[in-house]
C-alpha cells in the first residue's frame, strides 16, 4: 500500500521554515536502499560536484544552498494553482557521493547512481553541481535511446575539447552526448546563447548537426510564449531531458554563478520560460552552475529552488499525467 501522506513536505504551519533539517522543498528523505524507493515517481538529487569547472569554482556547494533555499517553497503554485506534491510521490534521495579527485570515478558514480534511478521508475530532478554533471545522468537515461533536450544557458557547452585535448569540462559534455548518441541533435533547443566567444566552434558544431541555437538577440526580439511554442515542437512528443543553467538569466538577478554573460533574462522571464515547458514528456531534469560563493544574499539558489519547482510542476503536466 502507498502511505500518500508520507510523501509530502511539512508544511510551515507544523514547523517553522527555519528549523529542521533542509531537504528538498521540505521533502521526506528516500536513499535509494530504502525499501519506499519503490514507491517514488519524481527523486530530487543532490550533483555536489564541480570537476569541470575552468574557471570560478563553488557548484559544488548548490545542492545544499539550493536545499536550503527550496525550504520555502510551498505545496501549492501561486499562478497555476497546480499542486505537485499530489499529483506525483516526490521525495529528496539525497547527494551523488563524487570524488574530488578523479573526473573519470566521478562521471563514473554518476552514472551508476542514475542507472539506478532509472531502473527504479524515478524521473529525476537534479540540482547541480556544474554542467559536467548532465553528461553521465545522460548516459544512465539515453542509453537505449536517443532523447531530446531542451536547454537553458548562455553558453552551448558543444565545445570538442580544452586545455589540450581534455575532452570532460562543463563546456564539453553535449559534444560528448551528441557523439555518444544520447541526444537526438534534430530534437535539441538551445536558447539564450549570448556572450564573447573564443571562436565559432561551437556554433558551427551545432549548425552541422542540426541543433537549433537561440540567441539572445532572437530571444529578445520574440516573447517567451513564441519562443517556447518553438522548442516544445522541437522536441515533439518524444522524451526529452530538461538542462538550466543558471546563467541563462541576467547576473544582475543570479549573481552566484561561475561563469555570468550580461544580457539575459530577469528572474520573471526566466521563471515563465520554465512553466512554459508544460506539456514536454520531461524524463529527466537538473538546474545547475548556481555557486553560493558568488552570492552571499542566496538570492541566485532562491531562484534556482524556485526554478526547480517550475520544471517539477512542467513533469506533473507531461502527456498522460505523471499521477
Amino acid at each position: 500500500m502507498t502511505d500518500s501522506s508520507f510523501f509530502q513536505p511539512v508544511s510551515g504551519f507544523v514547523l517553522p521554515r527555519f528549523a529542521g533539517v533542509a531537504s528538498f522543498m521540505r521533502l521526506p528523505v528516500v536513499p535509494l536502499d530504502d525499501p519506499k524507493l519503490a514507491q517514488v515517481q519524481v527523486g530530487l538529487i543532490g550533483a555536489p560536484w564541480d570537476g569541470g569547472t575552468t574557471n570560478r569554482p563553488g557548484p559544488r556547494h548548490g545542492p545544499r544552498a539550493l536545499r536550503d533555499a527550496s525550504t520555502m517553497i510551498r505545496a501549492q503554485h501561486g499562478i497555476t494553482g497546480l499542486r505537485p506534491f499530489e499529483a506525483m510521490r516526490c521525495a529528496d534521495l539525497g547527494d551523488v557521493a563524487p570524488n574530488p579527485a578523479s573526473i573519470d570515478d566521478s562521471l563514473q558514480r554518476f552514472e551508476d547512481f542514475y542507472t539506478r534511478v532509472r531502473a527504479a521508475g524515478i524521473i529525476p530532478l537534479t540540482g547541480g553541481g556544474d554542467h559536467l554533471c548532465t553528461l553521465p545522468i545522460l548516459r544512465a537515461l539515453a542509453r537505449d535511446r536517443a532523447l531530446g533536450m531542451i536547454h537553458f544557458d548562455s553558453h552551448t557547452d558543444l565545445f570538442h575539447s580544452y586545455f589540450n585535448g581534455q575532452m570532460y569540462t562543463h563546456g564539453t559534455p553535449f559534444r560528448r552526448a551528441v557523439e555518444e548518441g544520447l541526444l537526438d541533435p534534430a530534437r535539441v533547443c538551445m536558447i539564450g546563447i549570448r556572450g564573447t566567444a573564443y571562436d565559432s566552434e561551437d556554433r558551427d558544431f551545432a549548425q552541422s548537426v542540426g541543433i537549433r541555437v537561440i540567441p539572445i538577440e532572437e530571444f529578445h526580439a520574440r516573447t517567451p510564449a513564441d519562443v517556447m511554442d518553438e522548442a516544445r515542437a522541437i522536441a515533439g512528443a518524444g522524451p526529452t531531458y530538461v538542462s538550466y543553467d543558471i546563467d541563462f538569466v541576467d547576473p544582475a538577478f543570479a549573481p552566484g554563478t561561475g561563469t555570468p554573460e550580461v544580457g539575459g533574462p530577469n528572474s520573471w522571464v526566466a521563471l515563465e520560460v520554465a512553466r512554459l515547458l508544460a506539456g514536454v514528456d520531461i524524463v529527466g531534469a537538473d538546474l545547475v552552475e548556481v555557486s553560493p560563493p558568488f552570492d552571499p544574499t542566496g538570492a541566485t539558489a532562491y531562484l534556482g529552488a524556485s526554478l526547480m519547482f517550475e520544471m517539477l510542476c512542467a513533469i506533473a503536466q507531461a502527456p498522460g499525467g505523471r499521477g
